[in-house]
């Protein structure tokens, strides 16, 4: 890996030694700018470049709903200035950085994903007036394109404000004038937090805490009711998740002969083909590991005999996730006491379905399945009833442990600033898109179940649209049903 020249900010350069520590050092610029550098090699790379302008580009798809979106938001805080940043770059080790993710509240409203950007909207008579605050090109008059570590030819290329103006609909300034610009600013200001220390340092005096969570909390709740590109998305990343699972399938046998990290870099491979990443950590518990809701080490055994829980999702281009489970026994065929285990699952996962329904309490998905968990584990002697009393006290959850589900879109466990009367106290909607994942888990430690029973874990994990008329599963093309999950796997390995 290449190290830059200058590692620090824009307009100034590290210290570079020549190719021969025992050579005479270099001229200097007599400005300083360029330390290191000569006179000669700055004059040169100021020119010779050729024009890449990008003209008459196409708007990105999703350019009509943002801008709904903003329209919503304006309407909610008429005669604020509102401010939502995407946030920064982080380091990950000394001179590199982890891959840049810009925050959910700033895509959603503008489809842009680029470092530093900010969406400022400034209150205009009745509504708002918004404005991309963006980098703009790397500047080849200073040298930030080549010296600086973000610059155009180490990182690659910027789109210029121009081209950001056609690309996302919005008026687009430099970012870099925005922090002064904010701080001189008056009247009512609200800012989303956590993203960007210089944007909210300049607001100090202007804005509370208070006052800003309404701002983050609105546009978790926007996120809610998805419109129809979003359903889109949802679909496209389920269906590559789909494809992903298919993959992992056909390399069991390598995956025995290696490790649950290569169950996890196979699917990886999918979502970074048809996708911009995985929507979270692939959880690749195999055997035992299963039992561990987050299994995201992926570095135990694979076993023929066991069981494979894979919790993965791929994220679209546009930041959307799917969030899909499937057990699968590894040598494709489940034991006598695994189909039990699986089958119980299944119809706990079936009832929590049924009852994703316009109209329906949010919760009652959630009731529906542990309920079939319960009746199960009375039925087999693990707990001791009535159904109504172990539900009550809510003994089942040691074998049950988390809820049946979440909301899913542009994060996985999306909505999560919502309020509770309007997300789990509240009612489902069409369009709204949530997870049902019953499971039950035996830990290879609990001496309160048959010794057989330990270190077994089951989960099965659906992407769920509320519709009009009921709901729709999304990633219904992946089998669920064990004889039918048995014929798959066959199928794929051929």
């Amino acid at each position: 890996m290449a190290e830059e020249l200058n590692p620090a900010v824009p307009d100034s350069a590290a210290d570079a030694a020549g190719p021969d520590e025992s050579e005479e050092p270099i001229k200097q610029r007599k400005n300083g700018l360029y330390p290191g550098v000569s006179d000669e090699l700055a004059e040169n790379m100021k020119s010779g470049w050729a024009d890449t302008e990008l003209r008459d580009l196409e708007p990105v798809p999703q350019a009509a709903e943002t801008a709904a979106r903003r329209a919503a938001l304006s309407a909610r805080f008429p005669g604020e200035r509102l401010v939502i940043p995407a946030g920064n770059l982080k380091t990950r080790s000394n001179d590199t950085e982890y891959a840049f993710r810009a925050s959910v509240e700033y895509a959603y409203l503008t489809g842009n994903q680029t470092e530093d950007g900010v969406l400022v909207l400034e209150p205009k008579g009745e509504g708002h007036e918004a404005t991309i605050y963006l980098l703009p090109r790397s500047d080849r008059e200073n040298g930030e394109f080549w010296l600086n570590g973000q610059g155009e030819l180490w990182v690659g290329r910027r789109h210029s404000l121009t081209e950001a103006e056609q690309l996302y609909g919005i008026p687009a300034s430099d970012v870099r004038e925005l922090a002064g610009a904010l701080g001189e600013a008056t009247g009512p200001v609200r800012v989303v937090r956590g993203y960007d220390a210089g944007i909210e340092a300049a607001l100090t005096d202007k804005v509370t805490a208070e006052r800003d969570e309404e701002l983050r909390v609105f546009l978790s709740e926007a996120r809610l009711v998805k419109d129809d590109f979003e359903v889109g998305e949802l679909q496209k990343a389920v269906d590559s998740t789909v494809r992903g699972f298919e993959d992992v399938v056909k390399v069991l046998d390598k995956a025995e002969a290696t490790s649950e990290r290569y169950i996890e870099g196979t699917f990886f491979l999918r979502a970074r083909v048809e996708g911009n990443d995985v929507g979270y950590g692939t959880i690749a518990a195999a055997g035992p590991h299963a039992c561990t809701l987050h299994w995201v080490r992926n570095d135990g055994p694979v076993r023929s005999g066991d069981l494979l829980l894979l919790d993965a999702g791929v994220e679209t281009h546009t930041y959307y996730t799917a969030d899909v489970t499937r057990t699968l026994p590894v040598n494709g065929r489940f034991s006598e006491l695994q189909k039990k285990i699986y089958d119980a699952v299944y119809e706990a996962q079936e009832a929590g379905i049924a009852a994703v329904q316009p109209g329906a309490k949010y919760r009652d998905f959630h009731d529906a399945a542990q309920r079939v968990l319960a009746e199960k584990l009375v039925e087999w002697g693990l707990v001791e009833g009535p159904v109504e009393r172990v539900l009550e006290l809510g003994l089942q959850r040691r074998w049950t442990l988390h809820g049946t589900g979440h909301m899913l879109g542009m994060d996985v466990h999306d909505c999560a600033a919502a309020r509770t009367e309007t997300y789990v106290d509240g009612v489902l909607e069409p369009g709204m898109c949530l997870t049902v994942e019953p499971g039950l888990y035996f830990q290879a430690d609990d001496l309160t179940v048959p010794e057989e029973y330990r270190g077994i874990g089951v989960r099965i994990e659906d992407d769920i649209l509320v519709t009009e008329s009921g709901n729709r599963n999304l990633s219904s093309a992946l089998p669920r049903r064990s004889d039918e999950v048995e014929a798959w796997m066959a199928s794929v390995k051929g």
